[in-house]
This record gives C-alpha cells, structure tokens and sequence, in this order.
C-alpha cells in the first residue's frame, strides 16, 4: 500500500466515523483496565453481559477484592479462561490498592506490571484513557494490516511497529478502533465484505478485484 493509499484509506474511515469508539462498556479507568484485561480470547459482547452486573457490585478495587475470589469468579464465568482472569483480576486490584492509591497508573511500565496485563491491554488504555497514540494489535488489526498491505508483519509487534510508522500522525488517535471495527464488521476473517468495502480501492488485495470502469 503507497503512501497516498494509506492516507485515502484513514480519510476514507475518519469521514465515516470521526470519533469512534470501543465496544467495551465502561464508566471509569479502572472499570475500562478490567474490561480489557478480561477481553482476551473473549467478545465484547461478552465482557459486556458479565461486566455490567460485576461493576454495579465493584466499581473501584477496593470493592473488587472486598468480593473475593469466589464471588468474583462467579460473575464472569461466562467468559473464557474465567478462573484464569479472576486471579489476575483480583491480584491487578491489590497492587492498584497497594502501589498505585487505588488509580490506574498512566505508564506502560506500571501497567505491564500488573498480573494479566499485556502490551495490546495497556495500549488500549493508555490510548482511551489517556488519549495516547498507541496501536493495539488484536486479532483483527492483525489481519487487516497484512491483508491490505497496510503494515504487514510477522507478529503482532511488527505490525504495531509497522502501523505506527506508516499511519499518518492525524490519524493516530483513532486508528487501532478504526482498524477494528473494520477488521471485525468488514475484513472479517473467512469471508471477506470486499463490495461492502468503502476502502476497498486502497487495498493492495482488493482493489486488483474491482470491476473495471466503463468509459464511453
């Protein structure tokens, strides 16, 4: 993908949803660390339906270690690798309490440190809490940035590296939520919406595909 295609591909995305999103729902910080951290290998709308009963009981890690284990596991496990995330989960609220006032710290460094807490989890918050111009690589910005050419790469980290390098820096603020909702609604994995695709034109393996023009 050239320079002047990526640029058509982030305008093209930026014009359609200016100021997009998650789809995680949160109302805190604290709330937003914990719904990521239990994303992993776990839909939105999944984390979302165990979240909304989980936070209305604990808002804050105070209150989340005040349920303790057993109940904590209780209320999410509906959502894969449960027991796993509660031990994280709870372990995260005790270092928040302990180290870090009960707040959630703004530094990769202190975020990686908590238990469950990966590169891709604190770049989310350290770009939706913090308005910091991170990348985070799932499972579909993954896909997306080889598929299109946009900034392919061998391992999530390459493609972080790749995209930052690449992705105008207007468009950084937004652009691992664009890159996901496309790459979840539209670049989906099997069967790809390529004549639902407003970008498709810039894509190095669509744009070969589009029917040519009639002139006349």
């Amino acid at each position: 993908m050239t320079p002047e295609a990526v640029e058509g591909f982030f305008a093209t995305l930026a014009a359609a949803n200016p100021r997009p999103q998650t789809e995680l729902e949160f109302t805190s910080v604290f709330e937003l660390l914990i719904a990521v951290l239990l994303s992993a290998q776990a839909t939105d709308v999944g984390v979302n339906r165990a979240t909304r009963r989980l936070f209305t009981l604990a808002p804050t890690p105070q209150r989340m270690l005040a349920l303790g284990p057993e109940r904590v596991t209780e209320l999410i496990r509906t959502i894969g690798l449960f027991r796993t995330k509660a031990a994280n989960l709870l372990a995260t609220c005790r270092i928040l309490v302990d180290q870090h006032g009960g707040e959630v710290p703004a530094s990769r460094a202190a975020l990686e440190a908590l238990p469950g807490v990966g590169r891709k989890t604190a770049n989310v918050v350290l770009n939706v809490a913090f308005g910091e111009p991170t990348m985070a690589v799932d499972t579909h910005v993954f896909r997306l940035a080889n598929r299109t050419g946009l900034a392919p790469g061998r391992t999530p980290l390459a493609v972080e590296e790749g995209l930052l390098q690449r992705v105008p820096a207007r468009y950084l603020r937004h652009a691992h939520h664009w890159l996901i909702l496309h790459g979840r609604y539209v670049c989906v994995a099997r069967r790809p919406r390529c004549e639902a695709c407003a970008v498709r034109r810039f894509c190095d393996t669509g744009a070969p595909t589009m029917p040519a023009r009639e002139t006349g």
